[in-house]
């Protein structure tokens, strides 16, 4: 008996601690590092506003998209079908459109990652990173491998960014003081990166890796909400980190390049902190990002599919292989830089997040039948309902800036 509860105990942990690893990389892949770069050169200290407003949007999206996926033991488009027929499409179309989207500019990532790390073409390097991708899922072992890696290059990606939000020297004082207090607020800008770190596919990926590893529930719930807000706290703390970092070169004085085609924001910011070891440094912290961003897009994109008969683990490793590989077509296709892709996704996904917020707002306050009669936290709720006016209303004020981003 005693055994038993242990694997139990241990099977759970490897649960949460897998999802909550899916969920920070995906929240802190490419995209997320090549905005803060872009947004901080652009911002200076004020860009510290937006990170704040990220991370109380994330605490309150990734809460009630967990415990309400959960509750309910069904994935994010099934649950919404059972609540308003034909959301669930709705919600699907727009996740795959989305992570389409997410991993064009994971996988440019993965090519701005190689080319500062070993000097390849981004091209090249986009290839490689996808068709590494896809070998994982192609392994027997791809849970396992999936899994590992995800918490591996996560750790890499942790401690090679602290280091070098040491050596940047940053100006701490001036960063805290406009986070609460800035001297300009972007919605443009906020719902870019709230869409790159809680947007599209990022705000299910947790709750569907929970779902793969059974836990679900009201007897899970606890220990999933837990996770969640050790997840969202690991990504916050990342997010602010990394834009100190960014935030000492360039309050140094250095100017980063926005506008070449060849533009790597971050790398040179990387490498003004810490010379030429730095920006290899910098390749091995976005080249690690854009990978377990491609699998946590991939995946998650995927298990959307499930309302459209993609339900077998053949039919979805068919349908994982040509997503990636559709992605990697459509930028190696695109002419329009890396960077700037990676921008851009980000905002697109920010204009998508209010929609699916808004189905399960409306589950938690009117569909207790989904949640197996469960009577959600009203607490919750009503700042669920607070995010979703607020992430409706920046959407409309900055979607046609968004959309100028693919022209930077």
């Amino acid at each position: 008996m005693t055994t038993d509860r242990s694997v139990a105990a241990a099977s759970l942990r490897g649960g949460l601690l897998a999802a909550i690893f899916l969920m920070a990389t995906s929240a802190i892949g490419p995209g997320f590092i090549t905005q803060t770069a872009t947004f901080t050169a652009r911002m200076g200290s004020a860009f510290a506003f937006a990170i704040l407003a990220s991370i109380l949007i994330d605490f309150v999206v990734q809460l009630n998209i967990w415990r309400i996926t959960a509750l309910t033991g069904k994935r994010a488009s099934e649950t919404a079908n059972a609540a308003i027929p034909g959301a669930g499409y709705l919600l699907t179309a727009l996740v795959v459109i989305g992570g389409l989207a997410f991993n064009v500019g994971n996988i440019a990532g993965g090519g701005l990652g190689l080319n500062a790390m070993l000097g390849l073409d981004p091209k090249i390097g986009g290839a490689i990173t996808a068709v590494l991708a896809i070998a994982i899922f192609l392994s027997r072992q791809a849970g396992l491998l999936l899994d590992r890696a995800i918490i591996g290059l996560g750790i890499v990606m942790i401690l090679l960014v602290l280091f070098v939000a040491v050596q940047s020297n940053p100006p701490v004082g001036e960063a805290l003081r406009q986070t609460i207090w800035p001297d300009t607020i972007d919605f443009a800008t906020i719902t870019t990166i709230v869409g790159g770190t809680v947007g599209g596919y990022i705000t299910y990926s947790g709750a569907h890796r929970l779902l793969d590893k059974g836990l679900t529930g009201p007897h899970n719930l606890t220990a999933v909400t837990r996770a969640a807000l050790t997840g969202i706290a690991v990504t916050g703390v990342m997010r602010f980190v990394l834009f100190l970092a960014i935030l000492g070169v360039v309050a140094s004085g250095v100017t980063l390049d926005l506008s070449s085609q060849a533009a790597n924001p971050a790398a040179q910011a990387f490498q003004a902190a810490a010379g030429d070891w730095g920006m290899r440094v910098f390749g091995v912290v976005l080249w690690a990002a854009a990978l377990t961003s491609v699998i946590g897009a991939a995946y998650t994109s995927v298990s959307f599919l499930d309302v459209v008969g993609v339900r077998s683990d053949a039919a979805r490793s068919k349908a994982t292989v040509g997503f990636i590989a559709f992605s990697l077509a459509v930028y190696l296709a695109l002419g329009t830089a890396p960077a700037a892709i990676l921008v851009f996704v980000g905002g697109f996904n920010g204009l998508i997040l209010p929609i699916g917020l808004t189905i399960f707002t409306y589950i938690g306050y009117a569909r207790s039948d989904l949640m197996g009669g469960h009577r959600y936290n009203r607490v919750l709720l009503a700042l669920g309902a607070i995010v979703c006016a607020l992430t409706w209303y920046m959407g409309a004020r900055s979607v046609t800036t968004i959309f100028a981003f693919l022209g930077v």
